[in-house]
């Protein structure tokens, strides 16, 4: 199950549908199937929470730089799989998120990611070198420069002097070094959860598209996208790991997060992936899918967005690859989506009642798998 948005976590609602399973072979007297509960994301808020409680993974709760450079606690997961290979899940929202500023303090100028950054480097000395990483509700627009600054690469002024690292001293950086840089970050692999495909700069970029809900007013943005323009300008003349390295401004997804996504691909040989389909595949989904007699998923409400990548229709296209029955219970279903349930799914169930208190929201899940299960078997 994906999380319903401000009631259920992907974690509460898989064992919502487990308990109603449950209950349904309790009144009809059988002996209860093999059920096993899923984490899901697609890489926003909840990703960390998912995979570690759904994979048994520990947190680490650390102090880092917040946006505004204060300090602010953050919390991130660390996964170790069967051959002891460590995975750190990180939200970048942990650590830049614009939840963390208020409303009125909100300028993407004066933001930084360099605590995510300081959280990729407490994974490292923990032993992580793969990175899962979701780049969702970002406060930022400086291109990354505050993360790779943690990661010990400088950015340098005319004078020689390192710029500062937000969004207004983009447009000071004439230099790069990576000397600096933290030698571990060459064993790492980087998965960024990107579901956007917006390039760096320009009309469809970072700052143009993203910036005015990150406080950004006009003359701001173009600040921005000047700044995050004479950051790839610079970068495309800098040789860092091999001679190979292209100017990468225009991958699709290089201006999400601000361009972060941009500072994974171009500095860290990182890859922006659908964070949906990065989660299914970090939990073996697929072999897990083929082992099973029945799928079932679901998320707060089904509606366009769902089609557009969202985890209940990754889910379910794994289940018709693999030709197995899947049933999505849901929130709520929007009117115009009959057609993809009729192509993805056996059957859409809404669970909610019209008016009714989200707080109740896993009572309501239970009942309708409940009511599902028993009604099935009662017309065998």
């Amino acid at each position: 199950m994906d999380s319903f948005k401000g009631s259920l976590t992907s974690f509460d609602a898989g064992h919502a549908v487990y308990r109603g399973i449950e209950k349904a072979w309790q009144h009809m007297s059988s002996p209860l199937p093999q059920v096993k509960v899923l984490p899901l994301a697609d890489g926003g808020e909840g990703t960390v929470t998912a995979l570690i409680r759904g994979l048994g993974g520990v947190y680490r709760n650390i102090k880092v730089r917040g946006p505004l450079k204060a300090q602010v606690e953050a919390i991130y997961g660390i996964v170790t799989s069967t051959d002891g290979t460590l995975t750190a899940v990180i939200e970048m929202a942990a650590a830049a998120g614009l939840w963390l500023i208020p409303e009125k303090d909100r300028n993407p100028l004066h933001t930084t990611t360099y605590g995510v950054g300081e959280l990729i480097l407490h994974a490292l000395s923990k032993g992580c070198r793969n990175f899962l990483i979701g780049i969702g509700g970002s406060a930022t627009n400086d291109g990354g420069i505050g993360m790779l600054t943690a990661l010990g690469f400088e950015f340098r002024d005319d004078t020689g002097r390192e710029t500062g690292i937000c969004g207004k001293d983009l447009n000071r950086i004439v230099s790069i070094r990576n000397s600096g840089k933290h030698t571990e970050l060459n064993e790492c692999t980087f998965r960024i959860a990107c579901d956007v495909n917006n390039p760096l700069c320009g009309p469809n970029g970072a700052a143009a598209v993203f910036g005015p809900q990150k406080g950004a007013s006009p003359d701001d943005i173009l600040r921005l996208d000047s700044g995050l323009a004479n950051l790839a300008d610079v970068a495309s003349r800098m040789i860092f790991r091999d001679s190979q390295t292209r100017d990468k401004r225009d991958v699709p997804g290089a201006g999400a997060a601000g361009g972060l996504g941009y500072a994974f691909v171009q500095f860290l040989d990182g890859t922006l992936e659908s964070g949906a389909t990065m989660i299914m595949d970090a939990i073996g989904l697929e072999q897990e899918i083929r082992n099973a007699d029945l799928v079932i998923t679901g998320e707060g409400r089904m509606d366009d967005q769902t089609a557009m990548g969202k985890a209940p229709m990754g889910v379910a296209c794994l289940a018709k690859k693999n030709g197995k029955k899947v049933i999505a219970f849901c929130g709520s279903i929007a009117p115009s989506v009959p057609h993809m349930k009729e192509v993805l799914f056996d059957q859409c169930i809404p669970v909610t009642p019209a008016g009714a208190s989200l707080e109740l929201a896993s009572e309501w899940l239970q009942k309708a798998v409940f009511e599902y299960f028993t009604s099935f078997h009662l017309s065998l």
